[in-house]
C-alpha cells in the first residue's frame, strides 16, 4: 500500500498537481463497485470513502459506520475524519489537487474543494496507471415480465416524458444504472451483491429512448427486441452521437451525472439541474412488487430461522466468524431462488460487533465464544427480492446492563415499527423515536435507524431513509429498513433490523413488517417493556411463526414455536 502512495506521488510533478482524490465509487456512483480504487490506496475496504494524498500528508474520510475500521485499516498512513469534514475543507489550502472527471460531480467539487483550493481534471486515472483494475467478464443484460415488475416500459416512460414536459425539457440524461433498469425493466451483473446493469439513458419528451452501454451486454435485449438497433448506443459513441442531437435543453441529475458527462451535454445544450424523478418513482413499490418481496422474505426468514438454531443450538465446535456467515449462507442456498448475497455479511462477535460495517476474513476473524453476542448483518438477491436483516444473538446468560442495552434497542425498533405515519411523515420525525430510549441513558449510534431498499436491485437506495436530517415524505409502498443499535467500542455491538413496507389500511398509513424471523429472547429484559411492546412481540413471533414454521423440521419448529 505504501508503495501505491509514493508511485502515485511521483506522479505529481508530470500532471502539475499538488495532490490527488481517490473516491470510493466508480463512473456510476454505484455503492458497490467491483472495482476497488480507495482500497488500493488507502486499505480501507468499507463502501463509503474518500481519500486524498497530497505531497506529505494522506486523508480519509469515511462516515460514523466506518469510524472504528477505518482506524484499524488505513490509520497507520492516513489522517481520518468524518465526511462532514470535506465540506469546504481547511485542512489544507492553496492546493491543485488531481481528480479524474468521470468520477466527480460539479456539485461535489463545488461543496467540497473550491473555497480553498483549485481542481485540475486528470483524464487518466492515476490508480488504475499504478495498478491495472481486473477486467471482469460482462454479465449480459436481462429483462423482467410485466408480472414480475408490475408496470411496463410503457408506463414508465410517460411518466417521465410528463415529468420532462412541466419541466420543459427536450431530454433527461438518466445516469444512475439502477434508475435505468427501472425504466426498462431490466437487469444485470455489473455489481457484486446488486443486479446492476452498468449504463445510461437518454429519454427524450416524444418517448424516444437511447440506451447507453456496450454491445456485448446488449445483444440479448437487442435479440429479444426489449430495445431496437436504433435505441442502441455504444458508450463509445456518445459524443457524436450529442453532437447530432436537435432541440435546446437537458435535465441531469447532479448526484450521479459527472463533470465529465456534465460538460459534454453543455458543449451543445442547456443544462436544467434536477433531481432524476425515477429516485422517487422507483422508491414507491406497487402491490406486484411488494408481493414478490413479501415472498423473498419468507424463503429468506426459513434460512436465517435455521442458521440461528443451529448456532445457538446445534453447533457444539468453535468456529470462526467466517465460518458462520457461510453457514449463513449455505442455508440461503438451499432455495432455488437464491442467486447471491445482498452485501458481504457482518458477523462480527464480541469486540468485532462493535465495528458497524465489519468484514470478517479469514485471515484475522475472531472464533465465536459462549460468552460472545454475535451481532449478524446479512442479505440475499433472490428471484425477485431483496432482504436485509440483523440479528444480536447470544449463546450464555449476559450481564444485566447489556440486556438493558439491548432491550432498549428493542424498544426503539417497536417504536419504529408502530409509527402513525399520518403523524410522524418523515424519516427525521421517526428516527427520534428509535432513539428515545437509548437516549434515556445518554446513549446513542453513529449511523441512521433505516435506508430504503430496492425491488431486486440495490440494498441501499432513496430518497427516503430513516435518519436525523431526511425530511422525504413516507408514502404508501415505499420499504425501509428499521435497524436501531448500540455499540460499545472493544466489547460487544447490538443491532435489530428488520425490512418495512408502508401499507394504507382505511386512511391510516402503516409500517407491516417483511423480515420474518425471531428476535433473540434471551437478551431481553421483560421487566424493561410495557404491555403494548410485549403484545408486539408476542404478535410479530405468531406471524412469524405461522408464515414460516411449514419449512422448518420438527426441532425448528418447536424451538421457534417457545418465541410465541
Amino acid at each position: 500500500m505504501k508503495n501505491y502512495i509514493k508511485e502515485l506521488t511521483r506522479k505529481f510533478k508530470k500532471y502539475e498537481i499538488d495532490g490527488y482524490v481517490i473516491p470510493k465509487n466508480d463512473e456510476y456512483f454505484t455503492e458497490y463497485s467491483k472495482l476497488n480504487r480507495l482500497e488500493v490506496i488507502s486499505n480501507f475496504s468499507g463502501s463509503a470513502g474518500l481519500a486524498i494524498i497530497l505531497k506529505d500528508k494522506n486523508y480519509l474520510f469515511t462516515d460514523g459506520r466506518y469510524t472504528i475500521q477505518s482506524k484499524i485499516e488505513s490509520g497507520k498512513n492516513f489522517k481520518i475524519y468524518g465526511f462532514e469534514k470535506l465540506i469546504n475543507c481547511s485542512l489544507f489550502k492553496n492546493l491543485t489537487l488531481g481528480i479524474d472527471p468521470k468520477l466527480f460531480t460539479n456539485t461535489q467539487v463545488k461543496n467540497y474543494f473550491l473555497k480553498y483550493n483549485k481542481i485540475k481534471y486528470v483524464e487518466k486515472n492515476l490508480i488504475d496507471e499504478i495498478k491495472k483494475q481486473k477486467e471482469y467478464n460482462s454479465i449480459p443484460f436481462f429483462s423482467l415480465n410485466k408480472n414480475i415488475v408490475g408496470e411496463s416500459i410503457n408506463s414508465k416512460l410517460n411518466k417521465i416524458t410528463k415529468y420532462l414536459k412541466k419541466n420543459k425539457a427536450d431530454y433527461i440524461f438518466i445516469s444512475a444504472p439502477e434508475n435505468v433498469a427501472w425504466t426498462l425493466n431490466i437487469r444485470g451483473g455489473d455489481s457484486p451483491n446488486s443486479p446492476i446493469p452498468n449504463s445510461r439513458l437518454i429519454v427524450s419528451k416524444s418517448k424516444k429512448i437511447l440506451l447507453i452501454s456496450n454491445l456485448k451486454k446488449c445483444k440479448k435485449l437487442l435479440k429479444n427486441k426489449v430495445i431496437r438497433k436504433d435505441e442502441f448506443l455504444d458508450v463509445n459513441n456518445l459524443p457524436s452521437k450529442i453532437a447530432h442531437l436537435k432541440k435546446k435543453n437537458f435535465i441531469i441529475d447532479d448526484k450521479s451525472c459527472s463533470i465529465f458527462y456534465e460538460n459534454l451535454i453543455k458543449s451543445k445544450f442547456k443544462i436544467i439541474k434536477r433531481e432524476d424523478p425515477i429516485y422517487l418513482l422507483k422508491a414507491i413499490k406497487n402491490k406486484t412488487e411488494i408481493k414478490n418481496m413479501i415472498n423473498a422474505h419468507i424463503l429468506d426468514g426459513v434460512a436465517l430461522t435455521k442458521f440461528i438454531y443451529w448456532i445457538k443450538k446445534i453447533n457444539k465446535n468453535n468456529i470462526t466468524e467466517v465460518k458462520a456467515a457461510k453457514k449463513l449462507e449455505n442455508f440461503r442456498k438451499l432455495n432455488k431462488n437464491f442467486l447471491y448475497p445482498s452485501f458481504d455479511t457482518i458477523a462480527g462477535s464480541g469486540k468485532n460487533g462493535a465495528i458497524v460495517h465489519y468484514r470478517a476474513r479469514k485471515e484475522n476473524c475472531r472464533t465465536i465464544n459462549k460468552n460472545d453476542i454475535l451481532l449478524c448483518d446479512s442479505g440475499g438477491q433472490y428471484k425477485y427480492g431483496t432482504t436485509d436483516v440483523t440479528r444480536t444473538i447470544c449463546f450464555s446468560k449476559q450481564k444485566q446492563n447489556i440486556k438493558n442495552v439491548f432491550t432498549n434497542v428493542l424498544k426503539g425498533h417497536i417504536a419504529v415499527a408502530t409509527t402513525d405515519i399520518n403523524k410522524d411523515d418523515t424519516g427525521k420525525k421517526i428516527d427520534k423515536r428509535a432513539r428515545k430510549f437509548l437516549n434515556k441513558s445518554n446513549l446513542d449510534y453513529a449511523h441512521g435507524t433505516g435506508h430504503g431498499v430496492g425491488f431486486f436491485l440495490n440494498v441501499h437506495e432513496g430518497p427516503q431513509s430513516i435518519t436525523k436530517i431526511n425530511t422525504v415524505k413516507i408514502r404508501e409502498g415505499m420499504i425501509l429498513s428499521n435497524e436501531p443499535g448500540y455499540y460499545k467500542t472493544n466489547e460487544y455491538g447490538i443491532r435489530i433490523e428488520n425490512l418495512v413496507y408502508v401499507k394504507k389500511m382505511k386512511k391510516n398509513l402503516l409500517f407491516q413488517n417483511l423480515t420474518m424471523a425471531p428476535i433473540e429472547k434471551d437478551l431481553i429484559n421483560y421487566d424493561l417493556l410495557t404491555i403494548d411492546e410485549k403484545n408486539y412481540l408476542f404478535e410479530y413471533h405468531l406471524e412469524v411463526y405461522s408464515k414460516i414454521s411449514k419449512y422448518l423440521n420438527l426441532h425448528e419448529r418447536k424451538w421457534l414455536a417457545s418465541f410465541i
